[in-house]
């Protein structure tokens, strides 16, 4: 059994595996429906309102850490790890799964996955589908200047017009191929948020985004590009000298986010090419 290198602030743990969401089986899918399920009932700090809220609204906005700097996919792959403990504690076996939106060259957009398109599953509504947003986060919304008058479960306006196609697969292609890490990170970031973008409706507001169920695989899938990218640029990384700076609100710096494995997860197929 393969397990997460040990260190003193994470045992060795056997490794959890997440997948692409259109390849879960249907008892995969389940777990995770169930875990975002339980969470959304929560309504404490373990809960799904405490977990978006980190994100933008309500106040602090935290990933102001994060955004147009070089901590944006460190301070990120930490925003993952803690949540998805938050949804295996409610169920065990759930794991965070990612949405590959990249598009061929030419064709078709792939558009919302089925997962988090139905929105009711055997007669229930589908807890990936659209999540409440607490009225704090609203009414700071409203407050702020513009004000954002946004309802208070999630929605969508996938490639509505005028938006930024979904990244394509030659684009990433070429991202991955990038050896400084400064120059990949500001690139993912461009396209990460042409995703945002696209998708509209709350996830294309950063003070709503983390709101809506998609934003969790969308920034898995981003999370899975740097894992790529470390496995194609073994003697590159980060800056020194942000290794040991912070990312609030996680007890946790950047040094402590390099190695999926010793956070306990890796990405299925990640040793293959990004199109696996």
């Amino acid at each position: 059994m393969a397990t997460g290198a040990p260190s003193s602030r994470h045992p060795s743990v056997p490794i959890k595996y997440r997948r692409n969401v259109g390849n879960l089986s249907p008892d995969q899918l389940n777990l995770l429906r169930q875990a975002f399920a339980a969470v959304i009932a929560l309504n404490d700090d373990r809960g799904y309102q405490h977990w978006a809220g980190i994100h933008g609204l309500p106040l602090p906005p935290y990933c102001d850490y994060a955004h147009g700097r070089p901590h944006f996919l460190p301070w990120h792959r930490a925003y993952l790890y803690f949540f998805e403990r938050a949804l295996r504690d409610r169920v065990a076996d759930s794991m965070l799964a990612w949405w590959d939106w990249r598009t061929p060259a030419q064709g078709p957009n792939p558009g919302i996955p089925p997962a988090f398109r139905e929105q009711q599953v055997t007669g229930k509504p589908n807890p990936l589908f659209s999540a409440p947003v607490n009225e704090l986060a609203r009414q700071q919304g409203l407050r702020s200047d513009p004000p954002l008058d946004y309802p208070d479960h999630t929605v969508r306006n996938p490639g509505a017009r005028r938006t930024p196609p979904l990244p394509t697969a030659s684009e990433i292609e070429q991202v991955l191929a990038l050896p400084d890490f400064l120059d990949f990170s500001e690139q993912v970031e461009m396209y990460h948020g042409r995703v945002h973008i696209w998708v509209g409706g709350h996830m294309g507001q950063i003070a709503f985004a983390a709101y809506d169920p998609i934003f969790w695989a969308h920034h898995t899938m981003i999370d899975r590009l740097w894992r790529l990218w470390q496995l194609q640029h073994r003697t590159a990384g980060v800056p020194r000298s942000i290794l040991r700076d912070a990312l609030p609100p996680f007890q946790i710096t950047v040094a402590q986010t390099l190695d999926t494995t010793t956070l306990g997860y890796d990405y299925a197929v990640a040793t293959r090419s990004a199109a696996a």
